[in-house]
């Protein structure tokens, strides 16, 4: 944690101002982390990615088994983490306007925190020294992600059912060339919450989905 959170220090105060400025806090959305944070996650995915593939043995390692390896590792419960950690919560109400307010303890805020600051740390000093942070920060998750794997399907599944709630999977899409595919699937939960996933069978397309289902604060 001790990379990123020196990157995070160092970033020139105009990219850590936006860093740390929701949305509702500007009559420019431009001027908060949501654009920051699209990028971040693109730089968190290939970090990850990247970190894994050459250390985990293809014959034990697929496509699709790293495809939920580092789903898990990223997902915005692991970002909640990484945000907790690097003191987010407290950065965030420290800069928060007088009179304005924001959940602290929501994951979709400090997930989308954690990967604005990924994307600032990028545009400031590159993907190399980026890369080597967040992987530094994420090892936990990660090492979760290789002892305990989760299964998105079987966990949305079991927190519907608490609900008396089912998922629907629904093919939405097929992109590409036969020989390669990428397939989209839509997901709704409860008949009220959707997402569409995707990956290169619909078996990971529909992990992917569900993924996404569990991070909706709507759930």
């Amino acid at each position: 944690m001790e990379l990123l959170t020196g990157l995070l220090d160092d970033l020139p105060e105009d990219l850590g101002r936006q860093v740390f400025t929701h949305a509702s806090w500007s009559e420019r959305r431009s001027d908060s982390y949501t654009r920051l944070a699209f990028l971040g996650d693109s730089v968190l995915e290939l970090a990850i990615s990247a970190y894994i593939y050459p250390r985990l043995a293809a014959e034990e390692h697929g496509a699709g088994q790293l495809t939920k390896i580092r789903a898990q590792t990223v997902s915005g419960t692991s970002c909640r983490a990484v945000a907790e950690r690097l003191g987010v919560p407290e950065r965030l109400q420290a800069g928060a306007p007088d009179g304005l307010e924001v959940d602290l303890g929501s994951e979709r805020v400090l997930a989308s925190i954690t990967e604005a600051i990924i994307g600032a740390c990028f545009l400031h000093v590159g993907y190399e020294s980026t890369a080597e942070a967040v992987v530094e920060a994420f090892r936990p998750e990660l090492q979760e992600a290789l002892e305990h794997p989760v299964d998105f399907k079987s966990a949305l599944q079991e927190r519907l059912a608490q609900r008396g709630e089912l998922v629907v999977y629904e093919l939405t899409g097929e992109l590409g060339p036969p020989h390669d595919r990428t397939f989209e699937i839509t997901a709704t939960a409860g008949g009220r919450v959707s997402a569409t996933g995707s990956g290169r069978s619909k078996k990971q397309a529909e992990q992917d989905a569900a993924r996404l289902l569990l991070d909706d604060a709507a759930l």
